[in-house]
Formats: C-alpha cells, sequence, structure tokens
C-alpha cells in the first residue's frame, strides 16, 4: 500500500507564500514523523514525497528524510529544466536510487511554458537516466500538457491530482476532454489525489468526486492510476483517512484486484519503488 503523493516541509513563511490565511492550518512543519504513524493508521506502508518548494536544496532535502525514514520509499524532486548543465545535474541525481523523478509548479506558468520548446528539451532529458515527470497543471493547461507527452515519448509522465478539475463548480466536459485525448497516450498515467481541496472545503460529499473517478478510471484504465493523499495539504479540506475513503468506497466495487493495482502496484512500477 503506497502513498503515491506527499510532502514535507519545514515551514518558511517567504518560501511558502503559496500557503494562504484560509490555509492556516497547514503553515507549520510537517515531516516523516508526523506522517508516519497516519500512514500506519490507514494500512499504508510507504510513501513518495514530491517537491513543494522550487530549490536544488528541496531536493537534497527530500533526499535526506528518503535516506533517514523507512516510509519514504521514493522522492521527486525539483530541477532546473532549463539550466545549462541540466544533464550533468541529472547524472549527479541519478546516483541516488531514492530519486526516482522531477515536478515543476507549471500550475504556476502561463498556460503554453509545458510546450515551449526550452521547456520539452529539458524533459526530454530525463528519459537518459529514467527520471519520471510529474505534470502539475490546471485544466487551461492540459493542451500545453497533450503537446509534451506526444513530443516526448520516451518519458514516463503522470498527472497530478487529475490536473485539478473544477469540482467546487462541476465543470467537466472540457476538462474531460482533453484528459481522454492524454489518456491515448501510453506513457502518461494519472494522480488519482488533490481532489478534496479543488471541491468546497467545508461542504463536501464524497458523490461529488465520483463523475471526475468515472472519467479518468474510463480513459485511464486500472492500471495507470495512482493514489495519493496530497498530505498535509489535503488537510485543509479533508483528513488523511476521509481522503484514502473516498477512493476506496470508489474502487470497492471493481474489486481487490483493482484495489491493490491504485493503492500501491501501479506507484511501485512507476517509480520503481
Amino acid at each position: 500500500m503506497i502513498d503515491a503523493h506527499q510532502h514535507f516541509w519545514l515551514y518558511n513563511p517567504e518560501r511558502d507564500s503559496w500557503i494562504t490565511d484560509e490555509m492556516a492550518t497547514i503553515r507549520r512543519d510537517f515531516l516523516p514523523a508526523d506522517l508516519e504513524p497516519v500512514l500506519r493508521a490507514n494500512g499504508i506502508d510507504g510513501c513518495v514525497a514530491v517537491q513543494a518548494s522550487q530549490s536544488d536544496d528541496e531536493t537534497l532535502f527530500l533526499l535526506g528524510l528518503a535516506q533517514a525514514y523507512e516510509i519514504v520509499r521514493g522522492v521527486v524532486g525539483w530541477v532546473d529544466l532549463l539550466a545549462d548543465n541540466l544533464y550533468d545535474k541529472l547524472e549527479s541525481y541519478s546516483q541516488f536510487e531514492e530519486i526516482k523523478g522531477f515536478r515543476h509548479v507549471a500550475q504556476a506558468e502561463p498556460d503554453d511554458f509545458l510546450m515551449r520548446p526550452e521547456v520539452i528539451k529539458g524533459i526530454k532529458q530525463l528519459a537518459a537516466f529514467d527520471f519520471t515527470y510529474d505534470i502539475l497543471i490546471y485544466p487551461t493547461q492540459l493542451k500545453a500538457a497533450l503537446h509534451l507527452v506526444r513530443a516526448a515519448p520516451d518519458v514516463t509522465f503522470v498527472i497530478d491530482h487529475l490536473a485539478k478539475p473544477y469540482i467546487k463548480t462541476k465543470e467537466i466536459n472540457r476538462w474531460s476532454n482533453w484528459m481522454a485525448e492524454i489518456a491515448k497516450q501510453p506513457n502518461v498515467s494519472c494522480k488519482v489525489s488533490g481532489m478534496v481541496t479543488e471541491a468546497d472545503w467545508h461542504n463536501w460529499s464524497k458523490a461529488d468526486f465520483f463523475p471526475y473517478l468515472d472519467v479518468v478510471f474510463d480513459h485511464f484504465g486500472p492500471d495507470r492510476l495512482l493514489f495519493g493523499s496530497d498530505w498535509p495539504v489535503c488537510l485543509t479540506a479533508a483528513d488523511y483517512t476521509q481522503v484514502k475513503t473516498i477512493v476506496e468506497d470508489y474502487v470497492q466495487p471493481w474489486g481487490d484486484e483493482v484495489r491493490a493495482k491504485v493503492f500501491g502496484q501501479n506507484a511501485t512500477a512507476f517509480y520503481r519503488l
């Protein structure tokens, strides 16, 4: 049982300015010692730590945690995709088996960011070291993401948080059309994560998420979906057990084989845990 997406940080008000006043509940440190009992209580054996800030220090911080704590099975770090010495940096990181891939906070960039030639050139270099790439975007950036995954067929991608559909306003059609196209690319998986923070934080129900889960299950299928909690960000809208239960209740009719894939086997294969 693997949680394919969560974060650790030592809270820094300047660096972590994305944590707004309404997210005050997560304005503190979150470390493996905080997560370990939560995972144990929920029957989860390990997790993948994903970057939250954009610096080489962040990657090294997460690497240190992965080397110190057994529950941290892999790291998705950050690297400057536009750096002249990117290949050398990737080669250096490749000596650490804990580092599985990289991510950039593309959701904070212009909508065309992922289709820029220089960005694609950088991401394509990940393939030489079998590094994965996590795609963090909003629905308006799905067009660029589709261009990227087509342009880099040798890179293994995963879309974080279902590309953050507008669950709160129940918009689904345009998002679902783009997701259907992206799912046609065999090198792309999708994380079933981050949904509660796209809903009404204080007034959501499980049924709000099922239409969106229908879309990704229909198009990606049970072999390319990975459960992730997005802890501790999820705590602004739900506790860990609530997040896990949404996905558990959805996959329950699919049977134990599918549950095992979504809750661990797919993440283990994708990130080579």
